[in-house]
């Protein structure tokens, strides 16, 4: 597969997960300096990994949730809170993933998962009302 066409499917990738006008937003934004660094990480990230079909969506954005919680990337944690919950992720799984990351991952840094899950969740009801 080619860059462009794994930058392609990338993009595609990250708007049907983080949603098109964060990405899009995100890239538009991009300037000489980041721009590599946001190519890169559309084409291998999003392209390469989560164009892998071995895993789907749901348990990829599993993963995520629980990787930077260990990792105390709250910014991202909170796009890809909101990302789990477009790909199918339940309130409850998000739970049980953060609870299981305060075992694995330490008290303080599970903590400020839940501090931060909890706002995503809620700017995502607002981004996605019910009905």
């Amino acid at each position: 597969m080619s860059d462009e066409t794994m930058f392609q499917n990338g993009f595609e990738n990250r708007k049907t997960v983080l949603g098109a006008a964060h990405v899009e937003k995100s890239w538009a934004n991009a300037d000489d300096f980041n721009r590599p660094v946001q190519r890169l990480v559309t084409e291998y990230c999003w392209g390469e990994v989560w164009g892998d079909e071995r895993l789907p969506f749901k348990t990829r954005s599993m993963l995520n949730i629980a990787m930077l919680t260990a990792l105390n990337q709250h910014h991202e944690l909170s796009v890809h809170v909101k990302g789990a919950l477009t790909n199918g992720v339940t309130r409850d799984e998000i739970q049980a993933v953060l609870m299981q990351a305060l075992v694995y991952c330490g008290a303080p840094a599970a903590l400020a998962a839940f501090r931060t899950a909890s706002a995503a969740i809620a700017d995502w009801d607002k981004e996605h009302p019910a009905g």
